[in-house]
């Protein structure tokens, strides 16, 4: 602005009071040169503003030419030859260079049209963060242990449900520590140039307690922050305050809360590898395990959302959320948190190692990935505990970080990962040696069984005795006959309900059968799923570990019953309105019973011995709606 100031100011100083028009266009010009100079490609083309620059000029010229002096007329006719002479010799001249700089000029300045211009602000040393900050990851184990810790205030308007505030993004993974990776530039009281999202606006009004660092939370993405000076980062929207965070400290954020849309996100596509490399950049050696469960999650998936999402479906069924994990995020603790054994604390973990597995695994699989450091914000309470803190890994999706949540919910059975998944032992690896059977003479030198010395059986403990015997026998009698009812009480609560009713009734029924077969199986469908998708989720859900067999004999298993009549059929009853003459009759509710009894008959004869066992006497179904 001062510059334009100046320019106008020198431009206005030679054509009005020097009467230099031509010589007046010199500074602005100068100006719009730089100007585009300094955007270079990153800005719009808009060649209607050179072009008016250009019609302006000539305007000017036009309107400032003056008739000669009177004294003019006292030339003779050698003069007047003599002065139109020099003035076209001078314009001929003048022509000549403008000609020959532009074709020497023209094409290497054409070339430059797409580099980078020089960035000014290169100049001046941007804010920086120390360690405490550049790897905030390592603090959520931390602020767990010490989760009654007050960091912070916040008052959220704007919406229902607050989303996390978040405190910084980590982009860079060197297989051992995510880093910030960030550059901050010093930023006013607007932080964005435009709406970067449609979303609306969400309002936020900090106080700082004893939360420290540089790394200034607020929900993404911000576009205003008052009452404090920031430095942002322009390519994830996190913001720092140079001068460090100390308790009092106030401030207002006003930001596009981003709200994923589950129908877009299904068909949605992710760049590819060479536009966003650096987000699935995995450095050294990923260990084989890892790489082959990554492997196994992606096999028949194709949708890149159903890709992460079977990450993390895959992640909140078979791991647990502990407070007192150790920090670590590196390939080894990744691998021992997926693998680990859980006597001795594997498979267990904070949302540190949710995140970073999940993100590992996700570029593995090709989807650019990245984490974030923030904090849980429940709606009506202002304090931000250390107990509220989080992490939690975003994926890009048509241009949008989307967040996910690897977490297990609270009522999340952990199932045994080796039921699904095994990793394969490394080529190099010898096969393990096997234990000789025991000699003859090893097995004759076995000591004998003693016989213990018969006593009185009429003691004090003859009561005893008796008392633990009957109770035995009465627990032994319950369990027979739980084991007795429960199977009985499903079978005929099947059969009644797929037999009984109209045929909306029976449908609705069979429909329960596929749902609650599902619930059994440990892989309920989510809730978000329309029953076409619920179908085609069942058909994947249905593959799982073959139940035991000898070794070398292989187990034939016939391809998984489709429900897709049954999915028909539920949705022509759910939208259907009142019962009318030509909907679904006893034919279509006899076909969908016998889909649905095929199929999760199918599917518990895919589990194990003991899971197979369990399905029989497991209780639930019968207090399910």
């Amino acid at each position: 602005m001062i510059l334009t100031w100046l320019a106008g100011l020198a431009a206005a100083e030679l054509g009005v009071r020097y009467h230099r028009v031509l010589l007046s266009y010199a500074p602005p010009t100068v100006l719009f040169g730089g100007a585009l100079y300094l955007v270079g490609p990153n800005g719009k083309s808009a060649s209607w503003v050179p072009l008016a620059f250009a019609g302006f000029a000539a305007l000017g010229l036009i309107v400032s030419n003056r008739p000669p002096p009177a004294e003019d007329d006292r030339l003779t006719a050698g003069q007047r030859r003599t002065l139109r002479l020099r003035v076209g010799t001078g314009a001929a001249v003048g022509l000549a260079a403008i000609v020959a700089l532009s074709q020497l000029l023209g094409p290497s300045v054409a070339a430059k049209v797409g580099n980078s211009p020089a960035e000014p602000r290169n100049m001046v040393t941007p804010p920086q963060l120390d360690s405490l900050d550049e790897s905030p990851l390592v603090r959520l184990s931390g602020w767990a242990l010490n989760h009654d810790q007050h960091l912070f205030d916040v008052e959220v308007t704007g919406t229902d449900a607050p989303p996390p505030v978040r405190l910084a993004v980590l982009n860079d993974y060197d297989g051992v520590t995510w880093r910030v990776g960030a550059t901050y530039r010093n930023a006013g009281r607007v932080v964005a140039g435009k709406p970067v999202l449609t979303d609306p606006q969400v309002r936020q009004v900090f106080r700082i307690a004893d939360l420290n660092g540089r790394l200034l939370p607020g929900i993404a993405t911000p576009e205003e922050v008052n009452g404090v000076r920031v430095a942002v980062d322009t390519t994830d929207g996190t913001m720092i305050l140079s001068d460090g965070l100390r308790p009092g400290v106030q401030y207002s954020v006003v930001s596009r809360a981003h709200r994923p849309d589950e129908n877009a996100m299904q068909v949605a596509e992710v760049p590819n590898s060479d536009a966003v490399g650096h987000y699935l950049a995995l450095p050294g050696k990923v260990p084989d395990s890892i790489a082959q469960l990554a492997q196994h999650l992606g096999e028949g998936v194709s949708s890149p959302y159903q890709k992460a999402f079977a990450i993390v479906g895959w992640l909140s069924e078979h791991y647990k959320v502990v407070g007192d994990a150790p920090s670590g995020h590196a390939y080894p603790n990744v691998e021992y948190f997926l693998f680990g054994p859980k006597q001795a604390g594997g498979q267990k973990g904070t949302s540190e190692q949710f995140a970073a597995a999940f993100a590992v695994l996700a570029r593995l699989m090709g989807l650019p990935t990245r984490l974030a450091v923030g904090f849980r914000v429940d709606a009506g309470r202002n304090e931000v505990h250390g107990g509220d803190a989080v992490a939690w890994p975003e994926v890009l999706f048509n241009g949008i970080w989307e967040p996910f949540d690897p977490m297990p919910k609270a009522d999340t059975v952990q199932r045994p990962t080796e039921d699904d998944f095994r990793p394969k032992p490394p080529a190099s690896q010898p096969p393990p040696e096997t234990v000789p059977a025991p000699s003859g003479s090893a097995a004759s030198q076995s000591p004998k069984p003693t016989v213990a010395p018969t006593g009185d059986a009429s003691g004090p403990d003859s009561n005893l005795v008796v008392t633990v015997a009957a109770g035995s026998g009465g627990i032994l009698v319950a369990v027979l006959a739980f084991a007795a009812v429960v199977p009985l009480a499903k079978r005929h609560r099947r059969r009644r309900r797929l037999a009984q009713g109209t045929p909306a009734q029976r449908i609705d029924a069979a429909w329960a059968e596929v749902l609650a077969g599902l619930r059994l199986a440990g892989r309920p469908a989510p809730p978000h799923l329309t029953a076409s998708e619920v179908a085609h989720y069942a058909a994947t859900a249905a593959t799982g570990r073959a139940h035991s067999k000898p070794r070398g004999v292989a187990t034939i298993r016939s391809a998984t019953p489709p429900i897709d009549d049954v999915a028909a059929l539920v949705n022509a009853v759910a939208f259907a309105g009142p019962p009318a003459a030509n909907g679904p009759g006893d034919e279509q509710a006899t076909r969908a019973a016998v889909q649905a009894v095929a199929y999760v008959d199918e599917l518990r004869a895919r589990r194990g011995f003991w899971r197979r066992l369990w399905w029989s006497l497991d209780p639930r179904p019968l207090f399910w709606r």
